[in-house]
């Protein structure tokens, strides 16, 4: 197992600056979700991790060895691809195995290791196929045990489940998950899909324009977001932002808005009056009936039923915001609605920074 570590890792083409200054530690066995939209630099900061383009300055370390000047077959790294990139004319058998035979590793500890990796990933049964007799969830997997078997410091994966329809992203997304458990090795795994990062990350770094918005763990960037980037990423459907006030009410705080008046309470201890974003998730508008404390009403403008859920949009004070509510919810369109919050819940930004307060 090995730790990886980014410091002030820099990329430059020109005068165009793609990364900057990037700062990460990855504990021994964690598992490093780069997440964020095209175009944010996470394949630029994996390739160069990986050691197929160069920073323009800053240092990797992998397992407390710096590889900033080493080539990638020297790094003891492995990479899994979107692409799959496997040799078509090889069986699945020889697919896995040929990077061993290629650093001249004996014929019965090669067939030991891919019977091995073919057993984990349970492909046994393909071992004589060729890629193109494959589903693309199988060549994925082909792909991860020509991974494993050179039993890496470090594996790193380039948005590998983008190719897969729905169902298979699920059951790949699981064989991931289980394959981390069983190994205990490092990863670094390039997304753009949210729920990828929340459901196998121990550590998130969200990016955008190069930098990192929040380097944590899935749960705190979903419950305290640093900014209403990285709120608005995180989340299906993203967190609802109303604008409003902030005003001193006795020992605590209340935040005003058309046709909102919420009691915060007195966690906010630090802040002052003035402009507020208020950010709050959908899951956590209760629907409740009458006046009870924290609870606000407005106007429902549609009902979107997905099953276990109801997606519930809804006017409030001229802003809109969405709810996620039972499925058995039976209001309709113009119907008033109210809702009831936990203050705990709820999320405050800097409308001007857009930074959590």
């Amino acid at each position: 197992m090995a730790t990886l570590s980014l410091k002030k890792v820099r990329k430059s083409y020109g005068a165009h600056n793609v990364l900057h200054g990037i700062d990460i530690e990855l504990e021994d066995g964690g598992f490093l979700v780069l997440l964020g939209p095209s175009g944010c630099g996470k394949s630029t900061l994996l390739n160069i991790i990986a050691g197929l383009d160069d920073s323009s300055s800053g240092d990797i370390s992998i397992g407390g060895r710096s590889v900033s000047a080493l080539p990638p077959k020297d790094r003891n790294i492995a990479m899994v691809f979107q692409s799959y990139a496997l040799y078509p004319t090889m069986s699945v058998e020889r697919n896995i195995g040929f990077g061993l035979e290629m650093r001249g590793v004996a014929v019965d500890k090669r067939r030991e290791a891919v019977a091995r990796a073919a057993d984990m990933l349970q492909v046994t049964h393909l071992l004589d196929r060729k890629p193109a007799n494959l589903s693309g969830g199988q060549r994925q997997r082909v792909a991860m045990g020509r991974a494993i078997v050179r039993d890496p410091d470090l594996f790193l994966f380039d948005e590998p489940l983008s190719n897969l329809d729905a169902k298979l992203r699920v059951e790949m997304r699981t064989e991931i998950k289980r394959l981390h458990e069983r190994l205990g090795t490092s990863i670094v795994y390039v997304t753009h899909d949210q729920i990828e990062a929340m459901t196998l990350a121990t550590k998130v770094a969200v990016m955008k324009g190069g930098n990192i918005q929040q380097f944590a763990d899935p749960q705190t960037i979903y419950e305290r977001p640093a900014n209403m980037f990285v709120a608005s990423f995180i989340g299906s459907p993203a967190m609802n932002f109303l604008e409003g006030r902030l005003v001193k009410s006795g020992s605590g705080w209340k935040f005003l808005a058309g046709g909102v008046s919420l009691d915060l309470g007195s966690d906010f201890a630090e802040l002052s009056e003035g402009d507020v974003t208020l950010g709050l998730r959908p899951e956590e508008l209760k629907v409740v009936e009458g006046h009870e404390t924290g609870a606000f009403e407005g106007i429902i403008d549609v009902v979107e039923p997905t099953g276990p859920d109801t997606m519930l949009t809804t006017i409030i004070g001229g802003q809109t915001i969405i709810a996620r509510v039972g499925p058995r919810f039976a209001g309709k369109r113009g119907e008033p609605v109210t809702f009831a919050v936990d203050p705990a819940s709820v999320n405050l930004f800097d409308p001007r920074t857009q930074m959590r307060l």
